[in-house]
């Protein structure tokens, strides 16, 4: 099963197919496979039930990089984050970075486990699929195509508290959304991002 999911992978990144269509936002309580992650992942913006079709022709030089952790949420999106810190000191280098990646940190630093990290970089193709890949074979993560691109995830329970922790990333255009959580998981947060990064 794994060698069928890097198959899956490998044809949809090279091949430049994707499927379109909606599937509903991941919430704690539904995900694509019993590993994907719900809500959490902050929200899927892709589903598995459709059809594909050509992927869009844009390249990685026609996607600008987001420099605003607000601006690329909806407001539904940021309703559900309500008072939720965004980019504490405490949580060291967040915002714009050097390389022109962002990184998003939502969570109190007083607080235990409940956070949200968002890292939007720019990655090529092999690295991707290198990481993808790893991500399916080795470490149990549903792989699907939803809006032009690939989404890998998965969510488990946190080793120390009962709540659930995961990861969700979103690959195209050579521009990686890689969010990691830990009991926070607003619907529709990763849809918001792809929708604001990629239009």
């Amino acid at each position: 099963m794994p060698s069928s999911r890097r198959l899956v992978i490998v044809a949809v990144i090279a091949a430049g197919l994707a499927l379109t269509g909606c599937a509903p936002e991941p919430s704690p309580s539904a995900a694509p496979e019993a590993s994907a992650s719900p809500g959490a992942d902050p929200s899927p913006s892709g589903s598995s039930d459709a059809t594909p079709s050509p992927s869009p022709s844009g390249t990685s030089s026609t996607v600008a990089m987001p420099t605003d952790c607000r601006a690329i949420l909806t407001a539904p999106v940021l309703a559900e984050l309500g008072e939720t810190p965004l980019n504490d000191p405490a949580f060291g280098a967040t915002g714009v970075q050097p390389d022109g990646s962002l990184i998003c940190v939502w969570g109190d630093p007083a607080a235990d486990t409940t956070n949200l990290v968002t890292t939007i970089t720019r990655i090529s193709r092999g690295p991707a699929l290198d990481l993808l890949n790893g991500l399916a074979d080795d470490e149990g993560f549903t792989c699907y195509t939803p809006d032009g691109g690939t989404r890998c995830e998965k969510t488990w329970t946190n080793d120390t508290y009962p709540v659930t922790d995961g990861r969700t990333l979103f690959w195209r255009d050579d521009v990686l959304v890689d969010t990691r959580f830990s009991n926070l998981a607003p619907s529709g947060y990763t849809a918001a991002i792809v929708e604001s990064v990629f239009g």
